[in-house]
């Protein structure tokens, strides 16, 4: 469906995102995201990813880790899913707004090896990478949705977000400019525990594509579970 020479698409996202302690400092990042494609017709992305967080005093964490994430490729009228391999750190500032609000400020480096696709003997192939690195900024809050004396730990909650991604190298391998694309996020939720929660929610992802082709507004709804372990 086109509107006003953007392509506008529908998609559904299920994301778990967990965080296991290995000691004081250092904890296991682990997570599984499934996306699909326009009108929910395919698997677009499967996006497993993993890292090590090591706390830097007591707001700040600093994390690397790698994904490899298959996506959906089309060429030449053959579809299938070729996996991309990504290096990722990243470094958190967890603020404090007040006992039962704040913000999570997210600075994420991406380095990633995109697959190039072929078609041989009649089947989609990877025939090559191309290298591509990234940086994105994420803010989050969580606004609790019932007044409560200290910190937040069991109940109803908003959940806020926005996010830039910007290309940093090889600009040209990908769509030719500094700006990638923008999510924003809000969702509703429930604390179960200080240590789990859920959401669901939409998120409007804007895609800048290439001269050549039309920007692309996703409308995606979003299921999260959170694990504090």
């Amino acid at each position: 469906m086109l509107s006003r020479g953007q392509q506008v698409q529908e998609s559904g996202w299920f994301a778990s995102f967990n965080t296991i302690r290995l000691s004081a400092k250092t904890s296991l990042h682990a997570e599984l995201q499934l996306r699909s494609t326009d009108n929910l017709a395919a698997m677009q992305t499967i996006l497993p990813r993993i890292g090590i967080n090591w706390m830097v005093g007591s707001n700040k964490i600093l994390t690397a880790g790698y994904a490899y994430i298959p996506n959906r490729v089309s060429v030449q009228g053959k579809s299938g899913l070729l996996a991309e391999h990504r290096f990722w750190q990243q470094f958190i500032i967890n603020q404090s707004l007040t006992k039962r609000i704040g913000l999570q400020h997210r600075f994420r480096l991406e380095e990633r090896f995109i697959p190039v696709g072929g078609v041989e003997n009649g089947e989609l192939q990877r025939q090559d990478y191309f290298f591509n690195a990234r940086l994105r900024y994420f803010l989050r809050s969580i606004l609790p949705l019932k007044k409560g004396p200290g910190a937040f730990g069991k109940g109803m909650f908003a959940a806020l977000l926005n996010e830039v991604f910007c290309n940093v190298a090889n600009l040209d391998k990908v769509n030719g400019y500094v700006f990638d694309q923008n999510r924003a996020y809000v969702a509703i939720g429930y604390r179960i525990s200080p240590k789990m929660d859920i959401e669901t929610g939409y998120m409007n992802q804007y895609t800048k594509r290439s001269a050549s082709q039309q920007n692309t507004v996703n409308h995606i709804l979003q299921m999260a579970f959170y694990t504090r372990l």
